[in-house]
């Protein structure tokens, strides 16, 4: 077991996608975990059962990261779940991952297109970092996801990558407020990845896969494994001293 066998981590989407492999790469650096998922209780909860064949605890809440009134009872569960399976103890790493992908040119973006957007992506992650500051252990490690997309731009992405810039810029002033609590607060960017993010895109459409591929420095587009143990790492003691960083993981796109 590495020296990180007894914390415990939060991953909001788990079920799937980018959020699932951060939580089997954090389960296998000793980390126990509870995720969350919106719909996919089945996905979530197979989730739960490979980390356990990996030795370590996993419990899966629902969540939906689009209403901040949920938010308090979400929290109650959290505490249930670490009163009766963890002695009380507290959360050591917040991973902010859940969201989805929604394109629509900056003429046809509606403001329910964008208040989606500000919700999931940047009032969501805000207001449930902040409600649970309280059970977060001093010297903790905060995670939030970032992407390529606040860095470079690709048209019909005018409001997910703005909430995204915006991710980064609170992940400083994160880092700078909580630092007296020796919590870290870090935003991982990822690049174009073979998901069924976005309707799957990347992974299904080989011409945009080749378009990726031909711009990216590394000559393919990214897979889950390629965040997971980034983010697994960021969680880590290993990164003690990384703090207030956005860190791109896209193999060198249109560098």
């Amino acid at each position: 077991m590495s020296n990180n066998s007894n914390k415990i981590a939060l991953i909001t989407g788990g079920s799937r996608g980018l959020g699932k492999d951060s939580a089997l790469q954090l389960a296998k650096k000793g980390f126990d975990l509870i995720i969350t998922y919106q719909s996919k209780k089945e996905d979530a909860e197979q989730v739960v059962a490979e980390i356990n064949t990996l030795g370590q605890k996993a419990f899966a809440l629902q969540l939906d990261i689009t209403s901040t009134s949920g938010f308090e009872t979400f929290k109650n569960e959290v505490i249930s779940i670490l009163e009766v399976n963890f002695n009380g103890r507290k959360l050591d790493a917040l991973v902010n991952n859940a969201g989805i992908g929604m394109n629509a040119s900056f003429e046809e973006t509606s403001e329910e297109i964008l208040d989606a957007m500000t919700n999931i992506h940047f009032k969501g992650p805000f207001f449930l970092t902040q409600k649970l500051l309280s059970i977060l252990n001093d010297g903790s490690s905060i995670v939030n996801t970032s992407s390529g997309l606040a860095r470079f731009s690709f048209a019909g992405y005018s409001a997910y990558g703005a909430m995204k810039a915006a991710i980064d810029s609170l992940t400083r002033y994160q880092a700078l407020e909580l630092g007296n609590r020796k919590i870290r607060v870090n935003s991982v960017a990822p690049g174009a990845i073979e998901t069924d993010f976005g309707g799957g895109a990347v992974r299904d459409n080989a011409d945009y896969n080749t378009m990726i591929s031909s711009q990216t420095s590394l000559g393919r587009v990214g897979l889950p494994d390629d965040i997971g143990t980034v983010v697994a790492f960021l969680c880590s003691d290993d990164s003690k001293w990384i703090n207030a960083q956005r860190i791109e993981v896209s193999g060198g796109f249109r560098i």
